[in-house]
């Protein structure tokens, strides 16, 4: 039977124990609407992060992509070189 040779003292308890805590979650006001969300997430009732829609009506809402110019032309296939004949 495992009984301890010692009684543990108050400080050694509560030293063992500073770690048995509650860690509070970082919460913020939503710009948007106002709710209380966690910070850099998406506020599940406005559905918008960092002052952009990013879902909508529960989809996700994909940012538009970027066209490139279009300043060049496609080349032009080149006819093939015709054998000469000996």
């Amino acid at each position: 039977m495992a009984v301890p040779q010692r009684r543990i003292s108050k400080t050694r308890k509560r030293l063992r124990r500073t770690h048995f805590k509650l860690n509070a979650v970082g919460l913020v006001t939503c710009p948007q609407c106002g709710a209380m969300i966690k910070s850099h997430h998406v506020c599940p009732k406005c559905g918008y992060y960092d002052g952009k829609t990013v879902v909508n009506n529960g989809k996700v809402v994909k940012a538009e992509e970027k066209k490139a110019p279009a300043s060049k032309k496609p080349a032009a296939k080149k006819a093939p070189a015709k054998k000469s004949e000996k």
